[in-house]
């Protein structure tokens, strides 16, 4: 797998090299949460994040909803729904407030199929992630935080 740092020379930015790295390390990780999703469970990481919005929200999701919280497309969702529902893990009811609209939810054999995946994926975190210490996730933990308000702060202007 090439990897993204290999294009940054010592001249570049420091800025640069970090967000390279940040972004080799986040794909390498997500790159093996989908191979592990793909053989474990037979399924993929958008259809793991659906479930997890589901799980969040007991009194489900509409599609809009699902769309926004996934940052996805409509038809993205439609078409996870679509093959989620087909295998019973999750149902469309009509939405208690709006007619035209449908919620989205979990249902029992759902809720206890993303159980067993969520403490699985919990696992294969903790293992990826195990290249650093406790402390240093905490530090890293409280700096990307720092990044995240300066990002909201700016967003908010």
């Amino acid at each position: 797998m090439t990897d993204f740092e290999t294009r940054v020379v010592d001249d570049h930015h420091q800025a640069l090299k970090l967000w390279l790295r940040l972004l080799a390390c986040t794909t390498r990780v997500e790159n093996q949460i989908r191979s592990r999703l793909r053989t474990e469970f037979d399924t993929t990481l958008p259809r793991f994040d659906l479930l997890a919005q589901l799980e969040r929200h007991p009194d489900g999701l509409t599609m809009r909803e699902l769309s926004q919280r996934l940052m996805v497309t409509g038809g993205n969702v439609t078409g996870i729904t679509d093959q989620l529902e087909a295998e019973g893990l999750v149902a469309r009811e009509a939405h208690p407030s709006d007619r035209r609209s449908f919620a989205v939810k979990l249902t029992a054999a759902g809720r206890r199929q993303f159980k067993k995946m969520a403490s699985t994926h919990e696992q294969w975190i903790v293992e990826l992630l195990a290249g650093w210490s406790a402390e240093q996730k905490t530090q890293v933990y409280e700096l990307l935080a720092v990044l995240k308000d300066h990002h909201a702060s700016k967003e908010s202007q």
